[in-house]
């Protein structure tokens, strides 16, 4: 009997549904050999070579699987289709006897009774015709997956130590990418606290047509002077670009006295029709982008539920960043789109869409069901609520693609007024839905208003508000995975860890949805950027990126990627550990020590923040940092809300009254601020 080898029990699970009892398929649980935990493990004085070994957690997993290949006729190797899944596949064939290593030369394949599949969704045509064409292993993906994971091993193990030299503190570690990610982070803090907000004023009117339809006008201009102007301002990744107007309080109540006595002419009115086409399908980030968006979902959990919406075959593969859609699928959900709403709704030609990446090459599908008539419910009822809106969001995005486009009516109107001020309004109504009508449309009008040319128009009322420019926002994680895209920096497998990391070694804080530096993150990236520029730099970054790929088409080899990185690498390594200055992360505070009363400092730990007394060490007091909110528990009605954590380091809020009162939940409602002024003690 042949072996089929996949990465997980669900994928097994789904093979085995799929192709019944003509093979045996086992699962590797993810990669099963790779570099020692705790030793570097990498030829540094000569051609880098890397010491893999077989990670004691999967020993028995390979013994399982040696024993059973031993019998097999055939093996193939069926784990996933990108860098990731080649290397798994490569070292499951190392381990079986079928590879023969002669580093820094590439190895040699024996082929005889070993087959590498591919498929980009675990469907039974899929499969069956990967098992009619299977390839040898691609030595050129597992040189580009070793040259990333090598890379970042030297990277780590070589600038953790000169931290915890710097800091003190030996659980401190960085990363290659992580590091740059979190300097978007750190630089747009920065941006925001320089940023100086400044106020101005919009007018606005509420005019009345002779049929009595009442609406709002803006105003934008007096004779030829515009009263709303955008700034740009040049930030770290790029530019931020906001709008404000030139009207001042004293302006602004000059215009609306003007206009109390003043009359409104309509000059031009434009009405046209234009066709909206729907998006394109999702990749790897602008799915995680979508759901970080709309349901909150940070990209780890998104990354999470796809991996096991794809091994249950219910869409094609989730690390991917092509836009393309099979012809196949097109066809069948065309089909689908004209039963199930009719002919109107189908789309009268195929769409193609511009990958606007320059990646796009790991995989060949974007982001689709593998059947356009499985619904959400039934899925719903399988796997849960969570699974079930991710696939909506899919199945909707996928079906969006094959259906007519939505047409929306638009109406301009300017107005004119005696003094010379100019006001304009704007009307927007779906006069067929089309894509649109797998979204909710709230408020939504299906009819435009009846302005014409040259009507006159009675002001019913003019208000003046006060706004204030606003600095550039904080990063969200799908706005950060954008950003990171668009610079080139990580490929579609990489964005969640790159997050998930920053997060874990407490760089980084998750706020209402928003990504915060912390006073270590902080600390940590502004001397490694100080020290180390060209590496966390987002050029070099994003070109070690394309010398990777390079690497996965056979242009260069990990060894010439290293030797020409590590020299200068380690030279200004060498250096840094020679110097002598020392940084001290910690903040004041207002507390008094309770035992001594000197004043207390925050303090980080590998668990997070922490009050210290800076009497230290005459002085050991010390006590938890709590996080609080400004909002009471509604079940005790006594306690603070405040910010809590489960083992996994997933965030929640819960009862200070705990275990007397066990309230808990995952979010709180809008608006509720949390604050860092309360702590408890040991």
């Amino acid at each position: 009997m042949d072996l089929i080898i996949v990465e997980s029990p669900t994928k097994a699970r789904t093979f085995t549904r799929i192709l019944g009892d003509d093979f045996s398929i086992e699962a590797s649980m993810g990669h099963v050999r790779d570099l020692p935990e705790k030793k570097m493990s990498i030829d540094l004085e000569h051609t880098f070579k890397p010491e893999y070994v077989i990670l004691p957690s999967k020993q028995a997993t390979v013994d399982k699987i040696a024993k059973i290949a031993k019998k097999a006729k055939t093996i193939i190797l069926a784990t996933d289709s990108d860098r990731e899944g080649e290397a798994i596949a490569y070292h499951i064939a190392f381990i079986l006897g079928h590879v023969k290593e002669d580093w820094p030369n590439k190895p040699h394949i024996k082929n005889s009774d070993l087959k590498r599949i591919v498929f980009h969704e675990i469907t039974e045509s899929a499969i069956r015709q990967a098992l009619q064409s299977p390839r040898q292993l691609n030595v050129d993906l597992v040189d580009a997956q070793q040259g990333r994971r090598l890379l970042d091993r030297i990277v780590g193990y070589k600038l953790s130590p000169l931290l915890w030299k710097k800091m003190g503190k030996r659980w401190l570690s960085a990363g290659r990418v992580q590091t740059v990610a979190l300097r978007f982070i750190v630089e747009r803090e920065k941006e925001i606290e320089k940023f100086k907000s400044e106020p101005f004023y919009r007018v606005k009117t509420s005019l009345n047509t002779p049929d009595k339809f009442v609406f709002d006008a803006g105003v934008d201009g007096y004779k030829g002077e515009v009263f709303e102007k955008k700034t740009s301002i040049e930030l770290f990744d790029g530019t931020y670009t906001f709008s404000k107007t030139s009207i001042m309080k004293e302006r602004a109540k000059t215009i609306e006295k003007d206009l109390e006595g003043d009359s409104f002419t309509v000059t031009d009115v434009d009405e046209k029709v234009y066709a909206k086409s729907p998006p394109p399908p999702y990749t790897t980030s602008t799915l995680q982008q979508e759901a970080s968006r709309l349901m909150d979902y940070s990209a780890k959990l998104t990354m999470s539920i796809a991996q096991q919406l794809y091994e249950k075959g219910m869409i094609t593969y989730h690390r991917t960043d092509s836009v393309n859609l099979a012809s196949q699928f097109i066809t069948q959900t065309t089909t689908f789109v004209r039963q199930e709403y009719g002919e109107k709704y189908a789309s009268p030609k195929q769409r193609f869409y511009a990958n606007k990446s320059r990646l796009a090459q790991e995989a060949h599908e974007a982001i689709r069901p593998t059947k356009a008539d499985k619904t959400p419910s039934e899925l719903e009822k399988s796997l849960g609520p969570r699974h079930r809106k991710l696939y909506e969001l899919i199945r909707n995005r996928s079906l969006a693609i094959c259906m007519a486009d939505a047409q929306i009516a638009s109406l301009k109107v300017k107005i004119e007024t005696k003094k010379e001020y100019k006001l304009s309004s704007q009307f927007e109504a779906i006069i067929f839905d089309g894509y649109l009508k797998l979204y909710t449309q709230k408020n939504k009008s299906t009819k435009l208003p009846h302005i014409e040319k040259g009507t006159n128009l009675d002001l019913l009322n003019v208000t003046s508000q006060e706004n204030f420019t606003q600095p550039p926002p904080r990063y969200a994680e799908g706005s950060l995975i954008k950003a990171l895209e668009s610079h080139g920096i990580g490929r579609p497998s990489t964005y969640a860890p790159i997050i998930s990391t920053t997060i874990g070694r407490n760089y980084v804080e998750k706020k209402e949805g928003r990504l915060y530096p912390t006073m270590l993150g902080s600390a940590v990236c502004n001397y490694l950027s100080e020290k180390f520029p060209q590496l966390f730099e987002i050029s070099f970054t994003a070109g070690m990126e394309d010398q990777l790929d390079n690497i996965a088409e056979g242009k260069e080899t990990t060894v010439e990627l290293l030797s020409k990185f590590y020299g200068p690498f380690d030279k200004t390594l060498e250096k840094e550990f020679k110097t002598k200055d020392y940084i001290d992360v910690q903040e004041k505070t207002d507390e008094k020590c309770p035992t001594c009363g000197k004043p207390l400092l925050l303090r980080y730990s590998k668990f997070g923040k922490f009050f210290a007394c800076s009497g230290y060490p005459d002085c050991k007091f010390t006590k938890s940092f709590v996080e609080t909110t400004n909002q009471k528990c509604p079940k005790c009605e006594d306690g603070d809300i405040v910010v809590k954590f489960t083992k996994k380091k997933k965030k929640f809020f819960g009862c200070s009254n705990y275990p007397k009162c066990d309230f808990a939940t995952w979010k709180l409602p809008k608006g509720q601020e949390s604050t860092s002024d309360k702590s408890q003690s040991d």
